[in-house]
């Protein structure tokens, strides 16, 4: 009998299975959904930043056409805390208000324009305080949190008989020393969260777009005080999330306790603003760094401290140096830390490559600063120190091929006719420079269970309860059971995004291929296994009575030796099944003996207009090693999304607040994000070797890394083309007139 096979083969390039449905709008989202009786709910959120409720007057609200009911602190719904990240502020369960824009009503009408019209009648009194919205004013108070990823918030290698960090800094030949701001950001997805919550004999059905459905059910169930099997949670389609969709937001707890008081299903979507403040968003961060280095550019010393912004009553991190500094480069001596400062700001949560796109941004633009310091170029600098093993476990790399990535983005992009002096190209009005900086994220994999069937009209279903983020994950269940089953991908049948499913987890940390695809293999295996048994057990299969040993699955066959060769639907017409299936799971369960990363390298040009200090990027390029790409159309698609947000967070994106706390541009025309105009060409290259100690699949993660280096890569060739060192987030056209 065969298994599944490991062998990793070169990546495919299939169209997404979900891209007709999303293009001709056949997919169904969360709020598409409209139960019969469906009523609307509408949040109703803080007008300040820091203050007790006194007292709220709904009265007005109550008597409103259509209006099925108001709630507030002062008549809340029944919820628990509950959240796969900890425990999320359960709405409506204090009068404390802590950052502008947070949840402190809830109305239900028949319709949804008589919800918010009813919602702007209810009117607040407060006791209101001072707000604390400045990370930089804050810094006296900024505390240390009890853990960082499990593990301390300082973290320090030091080689032998060195005392201290500082003491490793004095003894460098040459000291660079600087600190780097980055902006505080939002996740701005496509489709705003939203819920419809129905309830028939005690079950509850929710229909929201989340990085989980088996997660977004339990964190319900929890809350709802019901059994995890009595909660069904679904959302097949997803516009988007990058971490902004792992917890249960307000609208989602307050729509499901709501349909249960009221015996009808409710529907609440957030408006654009409250997507802004009434779910999470990446801490502001400022980072401090200090490197060490001998005359010929070895690292001897690395010093990355980072200090971010905390919702009140929240002590979430964006642990920049953690995330960067602590493995990338080979140095002896090493110390990271991170803070937390409490500002009356939305909850902080994780987003693409937390940690990692703010501190490479500091770590990346400090390199370079300690190339131009010691006359090196930057490219050469970091290959001079290029880590061999991993520089804070000791560990070797499962598998790592950034030095192929260094030398073949600079062989790509023409890196060697970079001039070495900045501010020394022109064209015109436009000075011209470029830029490069290294890109590191951790391989992960997460438990999860997958669930193969044959099925008797000759397809095979793929089916797994976890997401796709807009990722492409409809397409890697096809492809991977294309691969794993040996039948062309139009016969594979997946589905997802379903709590009901085989627990497959959730989607984030660029796990999602890696963990389903695993599971995928595992579930083939025993799917074959399962059909043997039939085909030798059941009386009516031409295989009955065979030794199960001598029969093999082959690419949708069963074989015996000498003897039938058969399609598995006439094995299960012939047994009169309608399918026979099997799950599989996968661990993470890869040999604690190494350490594993997908790598990278990011390019980028530049022209900044001498005049008006207008910048456009005119190129990017992205060489990565993320293992085997499993489909290459949907991976390449990944990057290029990465390294637009890169150039976003270098040139467009600050959520700002006002001294009073208030969210100053909380809408989309106010958060830039980079359109067309502003994206240039972008050249992503994959190096393809296998990673086959991570998983059988060979596959690690490439949904984050796409943006971890952009914006340093862009802040850098801004460098060179004017000569000026920018070191605050996003960079601005103030900034270069200075």
């Amino acid at each position: 009998m065969s298994v599944p096979n490991s062998k990793p083969r070169r990546a495919v390039s299939a169209d997404r299975v979900d891209g007709r449905a999303k293009v001709t709008g056949g997919a169904a989202y969360g709020a598409d959904r409209s139960p019969d009786r469906l009523a609307h709910g509408y949040m109703i959120v803080s007008t300040v930043a820091n203050a007790t409720i006194r007292s709220m007057d709904v009265s007005a609200a109550e008597r409103a056409p259509g209006v099925l009911a108001v709630y507030t602190p002062f008549n809340p719904l029944p919820l628990k805390p509950s959240g796969f990240l900890g425990p999320v502020r359960v709405p409506l369960a204090d009068k404390e208000v802590v950052h502008h824009g947070q949840p402190i009503g809830f109305v239900v009408a028949e319709t949804y324009e008589q919800a918010r019209a009813a919602a702007m009648l209810v009117s607040a009194d407060y006791d209101e305080r001072p707000a604390a919205v400045s990370l930089e004013a804050g810094l006296p108070g900024a505390k240390e949190p009890d853990s960082v990823d499990g593990g301390p918030a300082v973290v320090t290698v030091l080689a032998d008989g060195v005392g201290s960090i500082d003491e490793a800094l004095r003894a460098a030949e040459v000291t660079v020393a600087a600190t780097y701001t980055t902006a505080q950001q939002q996740h701005t997805p496509m489709e705003p969260h939203s819920a419809v919550t129905a309830w028939s004999g005690g079950r509850l059905t929710v229909h929201s777009s989340s990085q989980g459905a088996g997660v977004l059910a339990s964190d319900l169930a929890t809350a709802l005080e019901v059994e995890r099997g009595d909660v069904r949670a679904l959302g097949p389609y997803v516009g988007g999330a990058f971490g902004g969709k792992y917890a249960t937001y307000a609208q989602t707890r307050l729509a499901a306790a709501a349909a249960r008081k009221l015996g009808r299903p409710v529907k609440t979507v957030n408006t654009r603003e409250q997507v802004f403040t009434a779910t999470a968003t990446r801490a502001a961060t400022r980072q401090e760094v200090t490197l060490g280095a001998r005359r010929d550019g070895m690292l001897t010393a690395v010093r990355h401290d980072a200090w971010s912004g905390a919702a009140i009553g929240s002590a979430t991190v964006e642990a920049g140096g953690h995330h960067s500094s602590l493995t990338w480069y080979a140095s002896p001596n090493i110390q990271v830390g991170a803070k937390y400062v409490p500002l009356n700001v939305p909850e902080a949560t994780i987003m693409r490559a937390p940690g990692e796109a703010p501190g490479s941004f500091a770590l990346e633009c400090a390199m370079d600063e300690l190339a131009g310091e010691l006359g090196i170029d930057p490219l050469e600098l970091r290959i001079r120190n290029h880590a061999t093993t991993d520089p804070h476990s000791g560990k070797p790399w499962s598998s790592k091929h950034l030095l192929e990535c260094y030398r073949t983005g600079a062989e790509r992009f023409g890196w060697s006719r970079r001039a070495k002096e900045p501010g020394s190209t022109a064209d015109g009005d436009w000075l011209t420079g470029t830029g490069m900086a290294t890109a590191v994220f951790p391989a992960l994999r997460f438990p999860a269970t997958m669930k193969v069937r044959f099925q008797a009209d000759g397809t095979a279903a793929v089916s797994g309860s976890t997401a796709d983020l807009g990722t492409g994950m409809w397409t890697v269940l096809s492809v991977v059971g294309s691969r794993a089953l040996g039948l062309p991908a139009h016969r594979i049948k997946p589905a997802l995004g379903d709590s009901a499913l085989s627990d497959a987890g959730f989607v984030g940390g660029s796990a999602g291929t890696a963990s389903v695809g695993s599971a995928i293999l595992a579930a083939a295996g025993e799917a074959q296994k399962a059909l043997i048994k039939l085909a030798v057990e059941h009386e009516r299969s031409p295989f009955h009575g065979l030794d199960p040993d001598s029969v093999r699955y082959e690419n949708g066959r069963l074989t015996a030796d000498g003897g039938p060769s058969e399609d598995f639907d006439t094995v299960l017409a012939a047994t009169g099944r309608p399918g026979v299936e099997a799950e599989g799971s996968s661990a993470p369960d890869q040999s604690q003996d190494y350490a594993y990363a997908s790598f990278g390298a990011q390019f980028c040009e530049v022209r900044v207009n001498r005049w008006t200090s207008e910048i456009r990027v005119s190129r990017m390029l992205a060489v990565m090693d993320g293992g085997t790409v499993v489909n290459e159309k949907t991976a390449r698609s990944q990057i290029l999304g990465g390294m637009v947000w890169g150039l976003s967070s270098a040139l467009h994106e600050g959520l700002h607040f006002d001294s009073a706390g208030r969210p100053a541009n909380a809408d989309l025309a106010g958060y830039l994000i980079p359109v067309n105009a502003d994206t240039p060409a972008v050249d992503v290259h994959f190096l393809d070797h296998p990673d086959t100690r991570f998983n059988a699949l060979g596959a690690r993660g490439l949904g984050e890394i796409g943006i971890v280096g952009v914006a340093a890569a862009v802040a850098n060739a801004v460098h060179h083309a004017t000569g000026k060192r920018i070191r605050d987030l996003p960079i601005t056209l103030d900034q270069l007139l200075e």
